[in-house]
């Protein structure tokens, strides 16, 4: 059960019109790893979580925390294309590239969304739920959402130098630090149940285990040198350890 606050969780105020800037941020909304995405990638994994209460606890905050990200992106974009003028259209494409990638303000923001954020990307292709990761499996989930996580965070970096516009820097700069501080609580998770399940994955990977695979790593390179390389650095040959925790990685 959701109840609504009248109130972001950080307050969003740009310093002025930008229809382009507006654009670029459909992307960390609703783009591949935006919001949208993780917001619903966490809670379906919270709704089916049959582990630790703890476990569906965390994923049921962090995706709540991820709804008010979302309703923060659609303020910050409304905000953006209050009162955008023509002149600020074209002023957002000076640069060259930009307007080569871009082609200037989302007609969509103005034709089916009133100056409204839209669960779309940057260009204008709809959010898809095929983007979320909801496996059942904790540990393969809680990979997934820091790999979610980093990727949707290294976007809202690279938005944060796109825009000299400090209200809208602010706003990011407080994105980051949550992003960052989710990250930190994916990877504390991902270390606990690998202590957790190691016993088990260790079992199950010995029964596959050849010894004769189980302590070399391939290398298809063809370069003589490349190969000296790799084994002067200890590359082609593995404790058998390191190869058993290297096959459970990828098992996992």
């Amino acid at each position: 059960m959701f109840r609504h606050q009248k109130e972001l969780q950080f307050e969003v105020k740009v310093d002025r019109p930008d229809p382009m800037l507006a654009r670029q941020i459909q992307e960390v909304l609703g783009g591949q790893f935006g919001e949208m995405t993780v917001m619903m990638q966490y809670l379906f994994q919270g709704f089916n979580c049959r582990g630790e209460e703890k476990y569906k606890d965390m994923l049921m905050d962090i995706g709540t925390e991820e709804i008010g990200h979302v309703e923060m992106l659609c303020s910050l974009i409304s905000q953006l294309l209050d009162g955008a003028s023509p002149e600020d259209q074209a002023e957002a494409a000076k640069d060259p590239a930009t307007a080569a990638i871009m082609g200037g303000i989302n007609p969509q923001h103005l034709l089916v969304s009133g100056l409204g954020g839209l669960p779309t990307n940057s260009n204008g292709v709809p959010w898809n739920g095929s983007y979320i990761v909801a496996s059942g499996n904790l540990l393969a989930d809680m990979r997934s959402n820091l790999h979610a996580e980093s990727q949707g965070r290294l976007q809202v970096a690279r938005l944060y130098h796109m825009t000299k516009d400090e209200g809208v820097r602010a706003t990011f700069r407080k994105m980051l630090a949550r992003d960052r501080y989710h990250q930190y609580q994916w990877m504390e998770a991902i270390n606990e149940l690998e202590e957790k399940m190691e016993w088990l994955f260790l079992h199950l990977s010995l029964l596959r285990l050849k010894k004769n695979h189980s302590q070399k790593r391939m290398s298809f390179g063809t370069s003589q040198k490349a190969l000296n390389q790799k084994r002067d650095r200890g590359l082609l040959e593995v404790p058998q350890t390191e190869a058993v925790n290297m096959y459970i990685s990828k098992t996992l």
